[in-house]
């Protein structure tokens, strides 16, 4: 029986988690979930589940779990520390669904103590990649990619020669505003940012995808995860999104990854791996679907994946500053506060007023000194756009 926890259980990547393990309850031991303010949610899960430990991140809801939790004798926690505890808890295979650079310090615990992490908090690796890549190598820990394009890459490079790789080409939907002239952009409300036309996610997510900042981040964590140069990495528009990523060999031959955009793919091969089993999600009929099409991912409408690039060629912490300006800016857009094409401006101005931290050690206090540094700035900046508004 293996032992897992789930980070992020509450969202919809552990939720999809949740339902491929509940299908087999006897072949998993459930140590610890994760969650945010959904406490109802989170003690459901819990309790169907039969974990050892329930973790809400907000302290001011632990009497709510715990009154959730009565009488089932889970264990009930909150707080960073109380996160970090669940973390250090042995498990053999750990989802990282935290959204956001919350996920850097569960991540890296798991990664300490040897589990198989699997990853869908993307932010880990945009921020550290090279230290997440470090604690891994020194436990003999194993990182499986989650987000559904780094997992087609996965798949397509096992049994090849990374030597033999020219290229890799990641995906976009193209998200809510493929379609969208310039000027929609800039009136969007977040609402509409936050209604994706081929999945079903969270609110950040989907508006990072009408953004592109999902897919600047998936190149980083490209680089990051499969160590591979920046100028290999390219990235187009795929409205239909069932080809999630392919991958080039120097024969010229092109090996593609194609799914329904259901992330229990990517789940359920993380959580099987290195075996493949049957999954619940759909069977492609390439007859049905006709053809895929492809559009150029223009930097210029899309101003996210320029900053991408500068930030894999800058290097060292420039990675933490990126992100932290995004989250920032997500924040102020989601509250009214700035314009959907606002929030590339920002993280623009943030990444240029970065020096020492960007060229910093890659360690943990590093990077959350960088994250810190960022967020000031971000909201910074943030302000004065809001006055001359």
């Amino acid at each position: 029986m293996r032992r897992v926890s789930i980070f992020g259980a509450t969202g919809s990547i552990g939720q999809n988690t949740i339902d491929l393990i509940a299908r087999h309850p006897d072949a998993y031991q459930v140590v610890a979930l994760t969650g945010g303010r959904n406490i109802a949610q989170l003690a459901r899960d819990a309790r169907a589940l039969r974990a050892e430990v329930a973790v809400t991140c907000h302290e001011d809801l632990l009497g709510d779990l715990k009154a959730a939790l009565e009488g089932s004798g889970i264990e009930a926690a909150a707080g960073e520390t109380a996160m970090q505890e669940a973390a250090a808890r042995p498990a053999d295979w750990v989802m990282s669904a935290i959204v956001g650079a919350a996920g850097l310090r569960p991540g890296l615990s798991a990664l300490s103590q040897g589990a198989t992490l699997a990853l869908a908090n993307k932010e880990s690796m945009v921020c550290a990649g090279a230290l997440m890549n470090a604690t891994a190598d020194a436990s003999g820990a194993t990182i499986l990619p989650v987000d559904s394009e780094h997992s087609a890459v996965f798949q397509a490079l096992v049994g090849e020669d990374m030597d033999a790789v020219e290229r890799v080409i990641i995906t976009a939907s193209g998200g809510a505003f493929r379609d969208w002239s310039h000027e929609e952009m800039a009136r969007a409300t977040p609402e509409q940012a936050a209604t994706h036309p081929n999945w079903d996610m969270g609110q950040r997510i989907t508006i990072d995808s009408a953004s592109l900042f999902n897919k600047a981040m998936e190149l980083i964590e490209t680089h990051e995860f499969f160590r591979i140069a920046p100028d290999r990495i390219e990235t187009v528009i795929h409205p239909e999104s069932m080809i999630h990523a392919l991958v080039g060999f120097s024969d010229g031959a092109l090996m593609a990854h194609l799914g329904p955009p259901d992330m229990r793919h990517a789940i359920g091969y993380a959580l099987h791996w290195p075996d493949r089993k049957a999954l619940p999600v759909d069977r492609l009929d390439l007859v049905a679907l006709g053809q895929f099409t492809f559009r150029e991912a223009d930097p210029a409408r899309y101003p996210a994946l320029r900053l991408a690039r500068e930030v894999m060629e800058t290097g060292g912490l420039s990675g933490a500053v990126f992100n932290a300006a995004k989250e920032v800016a997500m924040d102020a857009f989601i509250d009214g506060r700035i314009g959907f094409l606002d929030m590339a401006g920002v993280v623009e101005e943030v990444l240029g007023r970065d020096k020492g931290h960007i060229d910093a050690e890659i360690a943990l206090d590093n990077v959350l000194a960088a994250d810190h540094f960022a967020r000031q700035e971000a909201s910074t900046v943030i302000a004065a756009m809001a006055q001359n508004r």
